[in-house]
């Protein structure tokens, strides 16, 4: 039976393909024929297990959390309203909750709209942090339309509850990171007091009951500043083993920033030049071109060619993000990249990832580098990263010898009937094409890769296969 649903899932996403690829548009005096086209999956070393679509809802952050004997992706959604078939009614998009304890057979348990007050308004809620805390599991969320961060208890993740909402009033929010072992929280936040998005860090280790601890930035940020250009916004931040590493500017402008943890929540909050820079262990101002979206840390990666040296053989790495931004690889190529910090003062680059563009730049949306996944499953620390490449799908990278990353394999989804065009210019010259956006990927500590797509495709969980499995000492 299970071949038999393989076979025909197969047969099925090739007769959508065939159908979009044989379209006949008639032509309109004055007007041009829209070109609608999509594409088959297409792998190498990575399979297909199963798939959510989400309700159509357009993703952004899967995260993969183990409930007692259960395994459930929360995934946070981009801006929208559909309509939720568990419940009938039409909501804003917040955050898709899907058992995937059998990755061959995905299950919606719940959507939880942006608004808690206001469930039918059109919102979003791109990030989502889970952690087991004070007797149950909570669910940290960037919502509203990126003006709020919130609380929800999902220890029955059938029947999230709302807790509290922690900041509101805010321009902009994003992506955030809470420290399961703390309760500690870094909340990306544009205060209307602040110049532009800066970092709010909250102790929610009583999920009821928030406690703010600081506002940080880079200097510049604070209000009555006069430094210009303004300095880059937040996007992130990864707390890991004693340090913080925040990734400002996104895709352009980028600072890179390793502070000390303990001194950043335990030094003096008045927001200064001096307190500001009081924590910082090392920075890296990036070239114009380039931003920081993610960094993530590798620590202690023995150099496999280095080891008959007698000093030097064991670096410290930073992996960056910069994210593509601009469709049809317009503007600069946005390639991985890798920085020693082994003397975290002076972060050094030391290698790149990119794949060739072949015809990626001609089959529409974007072409580049997104994000990383952000967990620390020891299945993949130090050996596999998984990288999220828009119309290229995700590529899995050896890491084992960080100054030569290697693809060992790649998975680009199939497009769907609820996978969205992308459409530009305007009458005559209008054109749309429909194309894969792999927006974010995360594993789980059992293995399995899950990938999340912007244009409404949906939520894949996939596998390696081939060589790529005995990367991760996989059987």
């Amino acid at each position: 039976m299970a071949m038999e649903r393989a076979v025909k899932s197969r047969f099925c996403a090739m007769v959508r393909f065939c159908l979009l690829a044989a379209m006949v548009v008639l032509i309109v005096p004055g007007t041009i024929a829209q070109e609608r086209r999509g594409h088959p999956a297409e792998s190498k070393n990575m399979e297909l297990l199963g798939m959510s679509d989400l309700q159509g809802r357009p993703a952004y952050q899967p995260v993969i959390h183990r409930q007692g004997n259960r395994w459930v992706a929360y995934v946070g959604l981009h801006a929208g309203t559909a309509l939720n078939p568990l419940t009938g009614r039409t909501e804003g998009n917040g955050t898709m909750v899907v058992d995937v304890t059998d990755p061959s057979r995905p299950q919606a348990l719940a959507h939880i709209p942006g608004f808690h007050d206001n469930p039918e308004k059109e919102s979003q809620a791109q990030m989502t942090r889970v952690c087991d805390i004070a007797g149950g599991t909570y669910l940290l969320r960037a919502a509203g339309n990126n003006s709020l961060h919130d609380l929800w208890n999902v220890t029955d993740p059938s029947r999230p509850q709302f807790v509290t909402v922690i900041v509101d009033g805010l321009k902009d929010t994003h992506k955030n990171w809470w420290e399961c072992d703390t309760g500690i929280a870094y909340l990306p936040s544009f205060d209307p007091k602040w110049r532009n998005r800066i970092t709010k860090i909250y102790d929610l280790s009583n999920p009821s009951q928030p406690k703010f601890i600081r506002d940080f930035a880079l200097v510049g940020q604070e209000a009555g500043a006069t430094v210009e250009p303004v300095p880059p916004t937040i996007h992130g931040s990864i707390s890991h083993n004693g340090r913080v590493y925040f990734a400002y500017g996104t895709s352009r402008d980028g600072v890179i920033q390793i502070v000390d943890r303990e001194k950043l929540l335990r030094g003096d909050a008045a927001p200064t030049p001096q307190n500001f820079l009081a924590p910082q262990v090392g920075r890296l101002d990036m070239p114009p071109d380039w931003g920081g979206h993610t960094t993530y840390p590798l620590l202690n990666v023995p150099i496999p060619d280095w080891q008959g040296q007698t000093t030097g053989n064991v670096r410290d790495i930073l992996v960056v993000a910069s994210e593509t931004v601009r469709n049809e690889c317009e503007g600069p190529r946005h390639p991985l990249f890798f920085l020693d910090i082994t003397n975290p003062a002076t972060p050094f680059p030391i290698s790149n990832f990119q794949i060739p563009s072949g015809d990626f730049c001609e089959r529409g949306g974007r072409f580049g580098v997104h994000s990383v996944q952000e967990s620390f499953s020891p299945i993949y620390y130090k050996k596999m990263l998984f990288v999220a490449y828009f119309n290229a799908g995700v590529r899995a990278v050896d890491i084992r010898d960080p100054f030569h990353p290697v693809e060992a394999g790649f998975f680009i989804p199939a497009t769907t009937e609820r996978t969205r065009p992308f459409c530009q210019g305007e009458g005559s010259e209008r054109r749309c094409k429909t194309a894969i956006q792999t927006n974010n990927a995360e594993v789980d500590d059992r293995g399995y890769v899950y990938t999340a797509d912007r244009v409404g495709t949906g939520l894949h969980i996939l596998q390696l296969s081939g060589p790529a499995r005995a990367i991760a000492n996989q059987p």
